[in-house]
C-alpha cells in the first residue's frame, strides 16, 4: 500500500534529479515476487503516482529484472530504500548497473510505516487472517539519463 515511506522516497529522489519515473509494480510481478494480490488494480495505482506532484512519470514494472527496466527506459540514476544496501540483491543490483554507468542512491528506509503493517491492521479490521488486504506497492523510482 501506499504511504509515507513511499512518499518520502520520491522527494528525496525528486530533489536529486530533474526528470523522475516512479515505477508502480505490476500485478503478477507482485505474485511473482512477494506471493501477494493488490486491492487496488495496476491502472489505479499508475493514476494515484502519475497524480503525485514530484513525479513526472510512471512506469508499470512488468519484469522482475531491474536491468531489463534500465534497458527499456536508459535510466541513470537508480532511487531505492535502503532495506537493501549491503543485502545480496543490493550487491547484485549495484554491480550490474555499475557496469552500465548506473549510480544507485539509497535513501533512508521509513521504519514507522510499512505495507506489512498496513496490510495486517487492514486484516484485522477485515476479520480475515492472512486474507484479503495486500499492499499498494509503488516500485522504484529512476532519473532519466539526458
Amino acid at each position: 500500500m501506499f504511504h509515507i515511506g513511499h512518499l518520502n522516497l520520491l522527494r528525496h529522489a525528486s530533489a536529486q534529479c530533474d526528470h523522475l519515473i516512479a515505477g508502480v509494480v505490476s500485478d503478477e510481478m507482485l505474485q511473482v515476487t512477494k506471493g501477494i494480490s493488490p486491492v487496488v488494480p495496476l491502472a489505479e495505482r499508475l493514476e494515484i503516482v502519475r497524480h503525485i506532484d514530484v513525479v513526472d512519470g510512471v512506469h508499470a514494472e512488468t519484469v522482475p529484472d531491474k536491468m531489463d527496466v534500465w534497458r527499456e527506459l536508459r535510466f541513470d540514476v537508480f532511487f531505492k530504500g535502503d532495506d537493501w544496501r549491503g543485502t545480496e540483491k543490493g550487491l547484485r543490483l549495484e554491480r550490474e548497473f555499475a557496469a552500465v554507468g548506473v549510480e544507485v542512491v539509497y535513501f533512508p528506509y521509513t521504519m514507522s510505516t510499512s505495507s506489512t503493517v498496513l496490510r495486517r491492521a487492514l486484516r484485522a479490521l477485515s476479520g480475515a487472517p492472512g486474507h484479503g488486504a495486500e499492499p499498494v506497492t509503488v516500485g522504484d523510482s529512476v532519473r532519466l539519463q539526458g
